[in-house]
């Protein structure tokens, strides 16, 4: 396969446009730098505004969800579940934060948000922890050891539907994970290594096996996983039993499939997807990477809790999404036009979407 991408190059004749593989990119310098000197200031997270963040979004979730299932019209239902569905995915979006930070400068915030968020919509921490990781490693990224990367540019234009579509059966998916499968891990020899290997990462490479954990880390995923499975077993107790009503039920089913839905939309743009597999230098993965900055508005929704900065955050992993405008306001300010920082912006869905499928009909095999 020939991956390749655009980037700008002055000639003695004006601005022409030169096709380099993305593992030939050599790293900018002065761009790295740039980036790292002037944002030094901004590597605090703020705990009021991760708290405050947090509690409302889940408070407007859980109680548009109430609405939703609830409401004796339509309509109102649909508007309420949509509210919803935008709240709690922002809620949910506070596990990359999560994955990122270090957890003495926020205390209790992980355990926090696992018993409001994680546990709740079945997605605790640890399905995040340890695998995201991976992905912002130098020499995992966009091989077959990144757990979030495939080639979907270089893919067959079928794929990208389906990319989509099977997110909406995630619901499902963690419900019989943490339901059925955690239990059966327990007293099945064997099986326990099976479901941590296979079913407990937010991962899209089919090919990605997570290590059993050990440690502190062990002792903290027993304990949420054990929650979890309780809730969803007691979950799958009170529908069957009618204590839940199953119109109820349907209900917040479709809401956690909108959110998934959305969050796989929001993935299948945060890169280009145009590696084949080779290691490539940060100013590569950089420019496989996406910027949706301002004015654009909708990417406050779509992209919520810092990741419509998603190229400058594999620049600057540790800088905390309420820093990230201010960080890319200044490291456009400092940097030439010709910049390749420059280059990882884009203006919003639409483009990026049209772009990622008319890669997949050109792209040569």
């Amino acid at each position: 396969m020939d991956t390749t991408i655009s980037l700008a190059r002055s000639t003695a004749g004006g601005a022409a446009a030169t096709k380099v593989p993305l593992h030939r990119i050599a790293d900018d310098k002065t761009m790295l730098r740039t980036a790292a000197e002037l944002t030094r200031d901004l590597i605090a997270p703020r705990a009021g505004v991760y708290w405050a963040d947090l509690i409302a979004s889940v408070v407007i979730g859980y109680g548009a969800l109430a609405v939703a299932v609830t409401a004796g019209s339509t309509a109102l239902a649909i508007a309420a579940g949509v509210v919803s569905m935008l709240a709690l995915y922002r809620a949910l979006s506070f596990i990359h934060e999560i994955s990122h930070m270090k957890h003495a400068a926020l205390p209790r915030f992980r355990g926090g948000w696992n018993a409001l968020v994680g546990v709740p919509m079945l997605t605790p921490s640890f399905m995040y922890e340890g695998v995201h990781n991976l992905h912002h490693a130098k020499t995992r990224y966009g091989t077959v050891e990144d757990p979030e990367y495939l080639p979907l540019a270089l893919m067959k234009p079928w794929t990208l539907p389906v990319f989509i579509l099977v997110s909406a059966l995630a619901p499902l998916g963690l419900l019989i994970r943490f339901a059925i499968l955690s239990p059966l891990s327990l007293v099945i020899p064997g099986f326990r290594r099976v479901v941590v290997e296979r079913y407990s990462a937010l991962a899209i490479n089919p090919q990605f096996r997570r290590r059993m954990p050990e440690g502190e880390a062990l002792r903290m995923w027993n304990r949420v996983e054990t929650a979890a499975s309780i809730w969803a077993i007691a979950i799958v107790t009170m529908v069957a039993t009618g204590t839940i009503p199953l119109r109820g039920f349907l209900i917040a089913m479709a809401i956690g499939s909108g959110v998934a839905v959305v969050n796989q939309v929001r993935t299948l743009v945060a890169h280009l997807w145009e590696n084949d597999g080779e290691a490539m230098t940060v100013t590569a993965q950089y420019l496989d990477s996406v910027n949706v900055p301002p004015p654009a508005l909708l990417p406050a929704l779509w992209a919520p809790v810092g990741l419509r900065y998603h190229a400058l955050h594999h620049l600057l992993p540790g800088v905390p999404y309420h820093n990230l405008g201010e960080a890319h306001r200044r490291v456009t300010a400092a940097l030439e036009p010709g910049s390749p920082y420059h280059k990882a912006s884009y203006k919003g869905l639409p483009g990026l979407v049209n772009k990622i499928v008319r890669s997949t009909m050109t792209v040569r095999r």
